[in-house]
């Protein structure tokens, strides 16, 4: 049994984030710790009764289900005895002892890494300043670290792809949990180019709400400096920044706007003391030094408007406060609510299409259907259902009245026609003057409590 079984076995056990440095320094290795037995873990003074118990519950041999797993998926198994673990990893209390992979392992060992990080729900400024952002960065060199969540973590992913660079996406749950599936595109564009697709929990360990915050810290130790982009007071991004300032990491924040909450977290990093980023150069210039031979600063001076002109994309409208709108008092209980009734609009005798002689006021129209042209009126022959006839050709002719209150009828009632607009542009045609258009809005304004509208008092 290789030693990768035992590194899955203390994870299993003791779980993501725990404090294994001490132990395994205490007994030398998870093979050790193994070995060494219930009586040794009690004498350590290193584990709790709960951690003992668990260590006792499962067997290394138990990890040959998780091995074959990812490699039926291609995803590698890679723990601190490898020379392809992150070495910064490793100053942490409680490193992971297993990193499930996706991608090219070798992107891990790069030495510029920064990460960027911002809120799930940013807006337009935020999303536009963390594409451009990144991208300046991994083209000039750098990979780009964060949490392939929505908002900031993808547009900071997407912005490096953009400008063929490699960026790591450090998962909050399993690589085989099926979370967030509107971002698998993107994890698979991030493996294509040459980056890597990493998390710390077994393979099909579901995402909650403790995951995340577990996670941050793996993002901020494996870069150089986190970039905060937009941060409400309580985003969870400030615990990737907290977590950077433990581990002696350099922070940066955007401005943004002072008056929106949503940059206040963003805001107060900057007040207390983390670097205002403006430029790509504000945050390669604290490592162009050490690392000369890995960064390429050409276009690092160039401002971000300067790159959203020449990337032809519009600027960002700046961001709006709306005034909260008062609530309407909720009526008393057994009191009686008056119905709105929408505002009538008016049509002008003058225009083409108004088929009356006056202007009239009627709610048989919409705005976007003014400029369609009318149907023409249906012809009078013995096949049709109402012929219209004038008094002249016979005396015991029916009524307008009473052809309109039968046309209304057929209209309303006919299956095909489901919508009011629809029913009334059906009688359309029939209108001749302004007293009809007048008659046949009296109808459809009383169609609720009208005998005629009523097939069981009308038997039609």
């Amino acid at each position: 049994m290789n030693d990768t079984a035992f590194w899955i076995w203390l994870l299993r056990t003791l779980g993501p984030a725990a404090a294994i440095a001490d132990i395994v320094n205490y007994f030398g290795s998870p093979r050790a710790l193994y070995e060494a037995g219930s009586t040794q873990w009690r004498l350590s003074g290193l584990l709790t009764a709960k951690q003992i118990a668990a260590l006792a519950k499962f067997s290394p041999s138990e990890s040959g289900g998780v091995m074959k797993t990812c490699a039926e998926n291609g995803w590698q198994i890679i723990t601190p005895d490898d020379l392809t673990y992150p070495q910064k990893l490793l100053e942490l209390r409680n490193y992971p002892p297993v990193l499930f992979v996706w991608g090219d392992t070798q992107v891990l060992l790069q030495d510029v890494k920064i990460a960027m990080v911002g809120t799930r729900r940013s807006s337009n400024y935020g999303l536009r300043v963390a594409n451009l952002l990144a991208g300046a960065l991994a083209q000039s060199g750098a990979v780009v670290v964060s949490g392939g969540a929505l908002g900031v973590d993808s547009e900071a992913h997407r912005g490096a792809l953009r400008t063929h660079g490699k960026t790591i996406a450090v998962l909050g749950c399993g690589l085989g949990t099926p979370y967030l599936l509107e971002n698998a595109p993107l994890r698979r564009e991030i493996v294509r180019q040459g980056g890597a697709v990493i998390s710390e929990f077994l393979p099909f360990c579901a995402a909650s709400r403790t995951t995340f915050p577990l996670r941050n810290r793996i993002i901020s130790a494996l870069s150089l400096g986190t970039v905060v982009v937009e941060a409400g007071e309580r985003s969870g991004s400030l615990i990737t920044a907290r977590y950077a300032l433990e581990q002696g990491r350099d922070v940066f924040a955007v401005p943004g706007d002072i008056i929106s909450s949503a940059f206040t977290g963003a805001n107060k990093l900057i007040h207390d003391g983390a670097k205002p980023v403006f430029t790509p150069m504000d945050i390669l210039e604290e490592y162009a030094y050490i690392y000369p031979d890995e960064l390429r600063l050409e276009n690092a001076q160039k401002t971000l408007g300067e790159m959203l002109r020449e990337a032809g994309v519009p600027k960002a409208e700046p961001v709006s406060v709306k005034k909260p709108q008062p609530r309407k008092p909720r009526p008393k209980k057994g009191a009686k609510v008056k119905k709105e009734v929408p505002e009538l609009e008016e049509l002008d005798a003058e225009d083409e299409d108004c088929p009356f002689d006056k202007p009239v006021q009627l709610s048989l129209f919409d705005r976007e259907k003014r400029e369609e042209n009318l149907p023409e009126p249906p012809p009078a022959d013995e096949n049709s259902k109402v012929s219209i006839k004038t008094n002249n050709e016979n005396a015991d002719a029916p009524s307008r009245k009473e052809i309109f209150e039968k046309l209304y009828k057929e209209h309303l009632y006919d299956p095909r026609r489901k919508r009011k607009r629809e029913i009334i542009k059906g009688m359309l045609p029939y209108c001749k003057d302004y007293a009809d258009a007048k008659l046949l809005t009296e109808l459809n304004l009383r169609r609720k409590r009208s005998a005629v509208c009523c097939p069981r008092k009308t038997g039609i």
